[in-house]
């Protein structure tokens, strides 16, 4: 009888720890987003402002590099410009209300190259769709994310060097 109550035990232990866990782990993602801004100190944007062009030149250095990967290259990509995207939103999130309103067009301009740049994936997949090679499709489609990223990079760095980011 003892080894059969030690048999039942540890599978209800186990299984108590598991609803335990899946518990936390519902509670501790409803929490409350952190009720504080992002820092606007002239550090915090420099290394915000830092981690976009780190980003976009990984991204750049992908789209040289995707044809190598087996059926991985799109993917690869699309994670690689949403990273972009992320940083450049933490970024925005650094600036103050005065760079922010004095730099409204440039911000916008910012935020528009960045949804014309997406359009290249679009691109991609209707060229496939319309019957031409995948391999041609990626290649130009590579070519365009990197040569569009690379003057996207240099307006980012103009207008901040416009609006005194990180002085």
């Amino acid at each position: 009888m003892k080894s059969f109550t030690k048999k039942l035990a540890l599978p209800a232990a186990l299984g108590l720890v598991v609803s335990l866990a899946a518990l936390y782990a519902n509670l501790v993602s409803a929490q409350a987003p952190w009720p504080f801004a992002a820092p606007t100190t002239p550090m915090a944007q420099r290394n915000a402002m830092n981690l976009v062009i780190n980003q976009a030149n990984w991204f750049r250095s992908a789209t040289r590099t995707a044809s190598s990967y087996t059926g991985g290259g799109y993917g690869l990509l699309v994670q690689q410009f949403q990273a972009v995207r992320d940083q450049y939103a933490g970024f925005r999130s650094t600036l103050n209300p005065q760079q922010l309103n004095s730099g409204a067009n440039q911000v916008a301009e910012l935020d528009s190259g960045l949804d014309i740049i997406q359009e290249a994936f679009t691109d991609y997949q209707t060229a496939v769709a319309n019957g031409q090679s995948n391999s041609t499709a990626f290649s130009n489609m590579c070519q365009v994310l990197n040569e569009a990223m690379g003057v996207w990079v240099q307006e980012f760095r103009q207008d901040c060097r416009q609006l005194q980011v990180g002085w």
